[in-house]
């Protein structure tokens, strides 16, 4: 219970009883099953060919209003508010220090969770690093995005945003109908998985049949897609629709994988503390399924300099 709210989560340990915690955020359209091939190598890397020092505990909530996280029914249940509630739970589960981890909302809670609670918050690892491009239009285009407050590529700009301007402006609307067709749910869901996956034309090369199905079944089952969505209304209205304002001091990692954001090392560094920062050669927006052993090694070499 935090603020009143169940707040969902998985909590698997490692066998080292001193090992750091590691708070993985998801994004949307995913849940915590996201993170189903990533969590044992993090909690047991002796079984995958790794060394047990490198091991952590592992906590993956659902994000408010997310799966079986019960919505915030009030407005102002924006992404720092999130965070904040994810920092609570820390606080409640008795852990002091730790790191965080995400993509997609995953990638602006961590950095807020950094914000909010710079004395616990060790480090920030980043499988998408949202930041500033350039006022530069020859530099944006050189880089394939747009000049501006934000580095997201043109051709999701240009041919993928419309989800994003409907969960944003109207939610309510859209939440009727994909609270009402299983059909119409699984293909608003999947429509992102084949355009944001580096799949190369091929969906299944990435996410198998049933991988996307239990991601669906768990808006289904839970009825939550209308709160899930209301997130992009509520920071879009609170103008947090984006990393913090204030710089990141903390310790930044970023596993660049082909994403919606493009940025450069530099327009980074003006945002965050950057100490790593490793280019994939492959994997799309879905890193911890497209290419968990990739993460979890780039996770544990970051996080290898803070323990």
């Amino acid at each position: 219970d935090v603020d009143g709210r169940k707040l969902h989560y998985i909590h698997a340990r490692a066998a080292r009883d001193g090992a750091l915690t590691l708070v993985l955020s998801h994004g949307w359209p995913g849940s915590v099953f996201e993170f189903h091939k990533v969590i044992e190598p993090l909690t047991h890397p002796e079984n995958f060919g790794g060394d047990a020092a490198d091991a952590f505990h592992v906590i993956c909530p659902s994000l408010t209003g997310y799966g079986w996280s019960e919505p915030w029914l009030e407005e102002g249940c924006d992404i720092r508010m999130v965070a904040e509630r994810q920092v609570k739970l820390m606080k409640g589960l008795g852990i002091e220090r730790y790191g965080v981890q995400g993509g997609d909302w995953g990638g602006l809670v961590s950095p807020y969770m950094a914000v909010i609670a710079p004395e616990q918050v060790v480090g920030v690892h980043l499988n998408m690093c949202s930041t500033a491009s350039t006022d530069d239009a020859e530099e944006a285009r050189a880089q394939g995005v747009l000049p501006g407050r934000t580095c997201i590529s043109r051709e999701y700009y240009y041919e993928h945003r419309g989800y994003a301007v409907i969960q944003s402006l109207k939610p309510d609307q859209l939440a009727f109908a994909l609270n009402d067709s299983p059909l119409g749910l699984a293909a608003w869901i999947v429509q992102s998985f084949y355009a944001w996956g580096d799949i190369n034309g091929d969906i299944e090369s990435r996410f198998s049949k049933d991988e996307l199905i239990t991601n669906i079944m768990i808006y289904w089952l839970t009825e939550s897609m209308p709160s899930a969505i209301r997130l992009y209304r509520e920071s879009m209205q609170t103008r947090r629709f984006g990393p913090p304002d204030t710089y990141i001091a903390a310790p930044t990692g970023v596993a660049l994988f082909k994403d919606i954001p493009r940025p450069k090392r530099a327009w980074a560094e003006r945002q965050y503390n950057i100490t790593r920062w490793t280019e994939m050669p492959s994997g799309g927006h879905f890193a911890a399924l497209e290419e968990p052993m990739l993460l979890v090694e780039d996770v544990r070499a970051f996080f290898r300099t803070l323990k």
